[in-house]
């Protein structure tokens, strides 16, 4: 009701902030549901602080808002190996794979209604060896029809519902009817945040799409019962 309206769901508590006298400030302005956006800030900032606000709509975004922050820290050593340990897995991955038939896939980002894949999510999807039905790489995730995914005939859906994990997933898409398998993983850790676990997100679609070729992640997944295999 809050976006509907215009208004902001968050409050940002200014003379907290100004007590708290930080340098560097960090937010986003990919999304107005999920985090504070730098617009709200403006107005609380304290004087000389710094906002950085990282948008990265691609995995090859993420590495660079990684180093980037390792730059303004000084700490660009620490970033520049955790941008190694995240490109090497993927590449491994993506290696692994390479050659392997294409799953074709819907990744939900939300339930009801649901919402496809967007910015870097599909990037995952396409590395780990699928084809999403519905997401574009870089763009939005977009509001859809369970009628319209199912029209494309998808031989796994990814439920990865923003901002939860994957038993509240598997809780909330209990009452869905699939034909196809669905899956429930845990979207807050390793998809919808852009962070260096995404790597481990690529990992698990790649188990999900091509079993005889990825080891086992062990990364939270429930399996809905009653789908078509």
């Amino acid at each position: 009701a809050a976006v509907r309206e215009g208004r902001s769901l968050y409050a940002v508590d200014a003379g907290l902030l100004d007590s708290l006298a930080p340098d560097l400030i960090v937010t986003q302005d990919l999304c107005e549901v999920c985090a504070v956006s730098s617009g709200e800030l403006a107005s609380a900032c304290p004087v000389g602080a710094e906002v950085l606000s990282l948008d990265p709509r691609s995995l090859g975004e993420v590495a660079d808002s990684v180093r980037l922050l390792g730059r303004l820290l000084g700490a660009e050593q620490r970033a520049a190996e955790i941008v190694g340990r995240m490109q090497s897995t993927i590449d491994e991955v993506a290696a692994s794979v390479r050659g392997l038939p294409r799953r074709r896939v819907f990744f939900a980002e939300w339930l009801e209604p649901p919402f496809s894949a967007g910015h870097w999510v599909p990037e995952m999807v396409r590395l780990a060896g699928g084809v999403d039905v519905l997401g574009q790489e870089r763009e939005p995730s977009r509001r859809t029809s369970w009628e319209t995914v199912l029209e494309l005939e998808p031989e796994l859906v990814v439920l990865a519902p923003c901002g939860f994990g994957a038993e509240e997933a598997a809780a909330r898409a209990a009452g869905l009817e699939l034909p196809c398998r669905a899956v429930a993983v845990d979207g807050d850790a390793y998809y919808s945040r852009p962070a260096p676990r995404l790597a481990e997100g690529v990992r698990q679609l790649a188990r999900l799409f091509h079993p005889e070729a990825v080891g086992d992640p062990k990364l939270p997944a429930f399996e809905l019962p009653g789908a078509t295999r």
